[in-house]
């Protein structure tokens, strides 16, 4: 062999090597898949710290088989409509608050009823229990599937109108609220107006006076800079609001049980994540909306709000039975 021959077959032979290399990168590239995750709040959110965490571990456990796209901001639709495109397979992963849950697995409707919990820890304790695993395993009954219970925080009202202290405060007040006929019903019994709309609806129906003020957790308050259209907060505390991370049965079912385990860790990750990122605003997020301009009403007395609220508990169970409350109540938490 002489040595321009030599030379010839070394070159043809790294070439060959390098197009195979690319030719394998570009079919690995091709072959990940991109799971569509959306969520109504902005990227900046505590959602979107769900989000991020999500996309870290998932990529990192399939080792780049499937990649994650964040929808953030409603830019999917609003929950109802995401959880609706989960059902045939449009959206992949939601992040949602329960406010329209109910509305497909009516069991939830459980977590929404208002003073249900007393503080975080019990709240917590329960959802990452066996109540709040029967709860996800639920949503495979109706096209859903359930990953992890994450959590947007207690829910506290806020008006352009006046300061809230009492429920007979807030009486008259058009207040939107979730799309859930048990919020409906307890802010009904306070003599308020309640208006149910999509989340992304929200921000410009109070800039324009649509209505009067919203109800919301710490958390989405300041990711949603509500004091940009509201003046006051009274932190009433009257509902605890979890999220939940759910699939699309369409995507799920068609995992191996591999691939399946990497979502679930994916979506636990990103509940934890959620979770510290809402105890960091509950404990600087008040401070921030007065610095905003917000009056914040904190000396209230919860115990007429509770009493108001009463008669939901009876259209809940009158609809529902008692068998989840019952357990909710009971569990050692």
């Amino acid at each position: 062999m002489n040595a321009t021959f030599a030379r010839r077959t070394l070159v043809t032979a790294i070439t060959g090597a390098t197009a195979a290399a690319l030719a394998m990168g570009a079919l690995s590239a091709q072959a990940a898949q991109t799971i569509n995750l959306g969520h109504t709040l902005s990227d900046s959110s505590h959602y979107s710290v769900g989000a991020d965490a999500f996309k870290e571990t998932l990529e990192r456990l399939s080792d780049g088989e499937f990649e994650v796209a964040e929808h953030p901001s409603g830019a999917l639709g609003g929950e109802r409509a995401m959880i609706e495109g989960l059902q045939i397979g449009t959206v992949d992963v939601v992040i949602t608050s329960t406010g329209p849950l109910g509305n497909f697995v009516p069991q939830t409707y459980v977590l929404d009823l208002p003073f249900l919990f007393e503080d975080y820890d019990q709240a917590r304790c329960v959802l990452d229990g066996e109540v709040g695993q029967d709860l996800l395993d639920k949503m495979s009954d109706h096209d859903l599937v359930g990953l992890a219970w994450s959590e947007n925080g207690f829910r506290h009202m806020t008006n352009s109108k006046r300061p809230v202290t009492s429920p007979g405060d807030a009486e008259g007040l058009k207040v939107r609220t979730m799309e859930n006929k048990v919020h409906m019903e307890a802010f009904e019994q306070m003599g308020v107006h309640p208006t149910p709309m999509a989340f992304p609806e929200v921000f410009t129906a109070l800039q324009q006076g649509t209505v009067d003020g919203q109800e919301n957790p710490i958390t989405v308050i300041v990711a949603t800079k509500f004091w940009e259209v509201q003046d006051h907060l009274s932190l009433t505390g009257h509902v605890y609001s979890p999220a939940v991370v759910l699939g699309s049965p369409i995507l799920i079912d068609g995992l191996s049980e591999e691939q399946r385990g990497w979502f679930e860790q994916a979506a636990q990750a990103s509940a934890e994540a959620t979770r510290e990122e809402v105890s960091r605003l509950e404990s600087e997020g008040v401070e921030l909306l007065r610095e905003n301009g917000m009056t914040v009403e904190t000396d209230i007395d919860k115990g007429p709000f509770q009493e108001a609220v009463k008669p939901a508990y009876q259209i809940y169970t009158d609809q529902y039975g008692s068998e989840m409350l019952d357990r909710v109540r009971a569990s050692d938490c």
